[in-house]
């Protein structure tokens, strides 16, 4: 991803890069309890690291980047960032960063919180219910197998092939549309949509490798995400891009809240560009995703409905 300081005003290709919309001040624009809750305990954390670490307070400040603090409270070292990141601001490099070790976790970093206050909340009444009866206990074992199963992030081996684009999300297809006119793309395209249910892996992927140039998000409800129609109500995230390839194509990625899957996580911001296959945030607890790419000639759709699909690998379609 690049940094604050590389973006530029405009793509490749003339585009204005519009600034992050003003209702986004964190990476997760919902909020949310376990939101909440973590930000209290980072209150807590930075006061005992005033405290009895202050050696270790210089060394981050030494190496700390960035002008201006985007966090609502004092950023002593990179994991008060966690929520900002999309802001600008104070950041460190990856070898200055001594957290970086929680990315080869097997699970998705932005979901450690909920890991542990659900697990503390199941694990906690599993073993209460174990005294009272052991059959008892069964229904808050396998809720807690399934939040670590929810949060998982496998490792994903994405093709290289130029003219591909791969599926920006884990789950099924259930909507492949054609589209007459698309305004941000000017001119036909076509639409594919991915239900996400609870089993599936909930990280979204770039499908191209592209640029980030506008960011919007949508309030809204949150009805059942197995209705398609649920896209026109609820709450969303949309990142427009385009891709860094010589077609320069426009291309619109959509998150869509749910009825369980309330909080939509989304770290990049406009300006960035990343390859096809990384990640740029996800959806915790069962949701959509829409892509919506140009269509042309030589565009050749690779998935049909009811298709099961994963992100970063599976292809979507190609350009010839």
């Amino acid at each position: 991803m690049e940094s604050e300081s590389s973006r530029s005003l405009t793509t490749a290709d003339g585009r204005p890069i519009e600034p992050l919309d003003p209702a986004i001040r964190t990476i997760q624009p919902g909020g949310g309890t376990c939101m909440r809750i973590e930000l209290a305990w980072g209150f807590i954390r930075r006061a005992y690291l005033k405290l009895f670490r202050r050696g270790y307070l210089r060394r981050m400040e030494a190496c700390r980047q960035g002008d201006t603090n985007p966090c609502p409270h004092d950023c002593l070292d990179p994991r008060d960032v966690k929520f900002y990141r999309n802001q600008g601001g104070y950041h460190w490099d990856l070898s200055d960063d001594p957290f970086t070790w929680r990315d080869r976790i097997p699970f998705a970093r932005v979901g450690f919180a909920e890991m542990i206050i659900f697990s503390l909340l199941f694990v906690g009444a599993a073993i209460g219910l174990w005294f009272v009866h052991p059959l008892l206990s069964i229904v808050p074992a396998l809720l807690e197998l399934e939040i670590i199963w929810f949060f998982r992030d496998p490792k994903r081996v994405t093709p290289s092939e130029p003219g591909l684009v791969v599926s920006p999300a884990d789950g099924k297809i259930d909507v492949i549309e054609y589209l007459d006119h698309d305004d941000v793309i000017g001119g036909p395209a076509v639409k594919i949509a991915i239900f996400l249910s609870v089993f599936n892996v909930h990280i979204n992927r770039f499908p191209v490798d592209a640029q980030v140039f506008k960011i919007s998000h949508r309030k809204g409800k949150f009805k059942s995400a197995t209705s398609p129609e649920c896209a026109l109500i609820n709450e969303q995230l949309e990142l427009f891009l385009e891709s860094t390839d010589d077609a320069r194509r426009v291309m619109r990625l959509r998150q869509i809240t749910g009825a369980i899957a309330r909080r939509i996580v989304c770290w990049v911001a406009p300006g960035d560009s990343l390859k096809r296959g990384q990640q740029l945030g996800m959806i915790k607890l069962g949701s959509r995703t829409e892509l919506v790419i140009p269509q042309e000639q030589g565009l050749e759709i690779l998935v049909e409905l009811g298709d099961k699909v994963q992100a970063g690998e599976t292809l979507f379609a190609r350009y010839a």
